[in-house]
């Protein structure tokens, strides 16, 4: 009897959807409102560009636990049951929402529990992320796994799309609303996690260096070239033109937008993120994906240009659109790429590398965009970032030709 071909066609994996979904609804709804709340604070007491300095910081208090917890985090996602991390993780997550409602309502004009809550979000990302993307090629057949993960990125998109702009106007209503709606959310995800069956996977080999276990990741990553090139890739394009870092400024000082307008910026990239791979769950991309690839980094950078110039919230709203889809077909790719080519006993590890160059390039990225907009400016900054996504595609064209011949997707055993 054939197997389903459909990912929904399994019971774990269609609970492993939900609480995904309701974790990025919660996360992006929190990521949104704290960015918003530092940059609102900031302003009170200064100038565009020493508050557009804080949104760096809050973006480096998010990369760093991740940056210095990679080769445990990897380690511990191949050694221990995927299941409980996730359980522990949302656990945490649930109290960083609880406490940054308490701390909103006692005192919203304060930066330190806004950037406390963005360190314990890092930690627990930083475990997290390595594991249930390591759990999700377990709960469907390899032939599935291209299809699951387009409509995981589904999930993902959705949380993308309804978590800033449920954010900003909960937000709105009542400042620490969108806190308590995120520990709703972790809550249905902690317990979709809980319902999942447990898992046959391959143990680590007890009497081996952990040390060494853990740094077969990144040993990994750098033999692999056609891996190697498609992480850093997408680490230093969206690095380079990591435009959504300064939509605060965008809407408050250059769109005069406000609080809600700030989830519509939001919600834009990942309106067309989600086009895209619903395409790709209804039809998997299937030829010359590495070039595909390539010029979907290209269209990012282009796109981020035009965000950076525009004056006209519908123009700027349609550059969002194409910049996230343009980004999720490049996610797409690079996901499935490692999710096949990668041996499930490594899953975590190579897992764990992903998630520190995809966090390089959001919270750093984030980071480097607030340093650059303080010294230049956030219009100079943006625009600047997507020239940059642009060079590095022509570079890594260059530079990685196994990215240009990769043609299909194989599955690996």
């Amino acid at each position: 009897m054939d197997q389903p071909k459909q990912p929904f066609a399994y019971r774990d994996y269609r609970l492993f959807w939900i609480g995904r979904l309701a974790s990025n609804l919660a996360q992006n709804a929190m990521v949104v409102v704290i960015g918003w709340q530092v940059y609102d604070i900031a302003r009170l007491t200064m100038g565009t560009k020493a508050a557009a300095l804080q949104l760096g910081l809050i973006g480096l208090a998010q990369f760093l636990p991740i940056f210095a917890l990679t080769l445990i985090t990897g380690w511990t996602a191949d050694r221990v049951d995927r299941r409980l991390i996730g359980r522990i993780c949302l656990g945490l997550q649930l109290v960083c929402a609880s406490m940054l409602a308490w701390a909103t309502l006692a005192d919203g004009r304060t930066l330190a529990p806004l950037f406390a809550g963005a360190v314990l979000l890092g930690i627990t990302r930083a475990f997290s992320m390595p594991a249930l993307n390591a759990l999700a090629p377990n709960l469907v057949p390899a032939e599935v796994l291209p299809r699951a993960i387009a409509t995981n990125a589904i999930g993902n998109r959705v949380g993308g799309i309804l978590g800033p702009a449920l954010g900003g106007y909960l937000y709105a209503i009542w400042a620490p609303l969108p806190y308590l709606t995120s520990a709703v959310a972790y809550g249905v995800a902690l317990a979709c996690l809980m319902l999942i069956r447990p898992i046959a996977r391959t143990m680590l080999d007890g009497s081996r260096n952990p040390w060494r276990q853990m740094v077969e990741g990144l040993a990994y990553v750098r033999d692999n070239k056609l891996v190697l090139g498609a992480i850093s890739l997408d680490l230093f394009a969206v690095l380079l033109g990591g435009a959504t870092a300064m939509l605060p400024i965008f809407a408050r000082d250059i769109l005069h937008v406000g609080a809600s307008g700030l989830g519509h910026l939001r919600a834009a990239p990942a309106v067309g993120a989600m086009a895209v791979a619903l395409w790709f769950s209804w039809r998997p991309l299937r030829q010359h994906v590495g070039m595909k690839m390539l010029a979907a980094v290209a269209v990012f950078g282009i796109a981020t240009i035009g965000f950076g110039m525009s004056r006209w919230l519908p123009l700027s709203l349609a550059c969002l659109v194409i910049l996230g889809g343009a980004d999720m077909l490049s996610v797409y790719v690079r996901q499935t790429l490692i999710q096949l080519y990668t041996p499930n006993e490594m899953r975590g590890r190579v897992g764990a590398v992903s998630t520190l160059f995809v966090s390089a390039s959001n919270e750093l990225g984030e980071a480097e965009s607030g340093f650059l907009a303080a010294l230049i400016g956030p219009v100079a900054a943006v625009v600047a970032g997507g020239a940059g996504a642009i060079g590095i595609t022509l570079l890594w064209a260059h530079w990685f030709p196994s990215l240009r011949l990769a043609r299909t997707f194989e599955v690996k055993r």
